[in-house]
């Protein structure tokens, strides 16, 4: 047995995101966001689910934070729903929408719990949708104006801000894959849209430095990793492509002012031409305080001619997977770290979201998650490599706090560390709420 120690002062946490748990879509003034439209489009969430009561974490939120401080994390990161502080957007402003997250923040302080804020997780108001979305650089603006208005309402309240979380997921996945709201397949969109999101983050970084605002700022790309299947340059490039749709094409702007040169010939040679405004690299290149990572999975994978996008396919491994499918690779976790540091250097580093889905249901009011346990020991145990190895780690955030609505694949996936009955709505703490209470309270586990 081993004991896997972190260092002093590590923060622990947990996470959710606005339009998964809240609930309350019609409820004191919010307007509706791309993912309600989306949702109650035909054919795109399974089972035509949505999440106009999710986990009803809207009304039922001292409750669940009663669960965090029993928890005994650190930072409970959340998003805030667009369209419950702008309706439409912008104009006019929602003050309901606002109490709200006033009575969160102020429980989650009462109970010595620091809130980490996502100021874009994915609900784009519909009414910017309509006229074009991320694709319209007005929604820049829209995002900006947005973030000014938040900042200056909980200055003091939230240190901790993050800008966009996912900007791949929100770019490609949501326009050029198609499988997220709004359900393009478009790849010059996508590209084009992957830009506008970084320039709507730059400017919201500046926007926080100009006012003066108490605390720190980033962002949360998500990461993969494709380990070569052999060491042939073909192969090698073809993960590179891949990790680099992930890592390098949304922190080069950010962190050298640049995109990789290698992504943009790729993308040329697929027809895909970045259009780039005078100021924009500088706008998207302001240092951050601190980069939130989130990591999932990763995989073998060799060069294929013509395979997809980036010319790669898989090789099966075997590799366990979890309940989704996707393969259990802690390797590329310590991986993604090492690159990251290699890349950009000591900036700070908060695991902004890893987790598991794991389909369990209780027996007899328990619910004995064994595989997410595992899962969680064999990527803490990769952090904890990645900390060893000089990587600035401050803190780990697993996902999620509780099972919720798991975007298009709607409440057949549980990623919670906390059962939700769907239709009593009844939290019961699974067996894996209860490791990550022990590491939390050690500092370290054993395995």
């Amino acid at each position: 047995m081993a004991i896997i120690q972190f260092p002093k002062g590590m923060k622990w946490g947990t996470a959710t995101a606005s339009y998964q748990i809240e609930g309350a879509t019609n409820e004191d003034g919010r307007g509706i966001s791309i993912w309600d439209t989306f949702s109650k489009t035909p054919g795109r969430v399974v089972n035509g689910d949505n999440g106009d009561i999710a986990c009803d974490s809207y009304h039922r939120y001292e409750e669940d934070v009663e669960l965090m401080k029993e928890l005994g994390i650190d930072v409970y990161r959340f998003s805030v729903a667009w369209p419950r502080i702008f309706p439409n957007g912008t104009g006019e402003v929602n003050q309901k929408g606002l109490d709200y997250y006033h009575r969160l923040v102020d429980k989650l302080l009462e109970n010595g719990i620091e809130p980490m804020c996502t100021l874009y997780h994915w609900d784009l108001p519909q009414a910017l949708q309509d006229n074009g979305g991320w694709n319209n650089r007005e929604t820049i603006d829209a995002f900006v104006n947005y973030a000014e208005l938040m900042f200056k309402e909980f200055d003091g309240k939230i240190k901790h801000w993050l800008t966009l979380n996912e900007p791949w997921c929100i770019s490609f996945l949501s326009n050029y894959i198609g499988v997220h709201a709004p359900g393009n397949e478009d790849l010059q969109l996508a590209t084009q849209i992957s830009h506008h999101l970084l320039v709507a983050h730059g400017r919201t970084v500046k926007k926080f430095r100009e006012i003066g605002i108490e605390g720190q700022i980033g962002f949360a790309p998500n990461t993969t990793w494709l380990e070569p299947y052999s060491t042939r340059q073909e192969d090698i490039d073809a993960c590179n492509r891949e990790i680099g749709w992930y890592i390098e094409w949304f922190m080069d702007p950010v962190f050298k002012g640049t995109y990789p040169k290698f992504m943009l010939d790729w993308f040329k040679k697929k027809g895909v031409e970045l259009e780039i405004q005078d100021g924009d690299m500088e706008d998207i290149h302001q240092p951050v305080d601190f980069l939130g990572i989130n990591y999932y999975t990763g995989h073998i994978a060799r060069y294929k001619e013509n395979e997809g996008l980036l010319d790669w396919e898989l090789v099966e491994m075997n590799y366990d997977r979890t309940d989704i499918g996707w393969p259990i690779f802690p390797e590329g976790f310590y991986n993604v770290l090492m690159r990251i540091k290699d890349s950009y250097g000591d900036i700070p580093i908060y695991i902004t979201e890893n987790g598991s889905c794991y389909n369990d249901e209780p027996e007899n009011g328990r619910v004995r998650d064994s595989g997410r346990i595992h899962y969680l020991q064999q990527h803490l145990t990769a952090l904890s490599r990645a900390i060893a190895s000089g990587v600035n780690v401050k803190g780990y955030i697993t996902w999620s706090l509780m099972d919720n609505f798991e975007w298009a694949e709607g409440y057949t996936m549980r990623f919670g560390i906390v059962h939700v009955n769907y239709r009593t709505l009844e939290r019961t703490k699974k067996d894996s709420y209860y490791w990550y209470k022990q590491t939390i309270a050690n500092n370290w586990f054993e395995k």
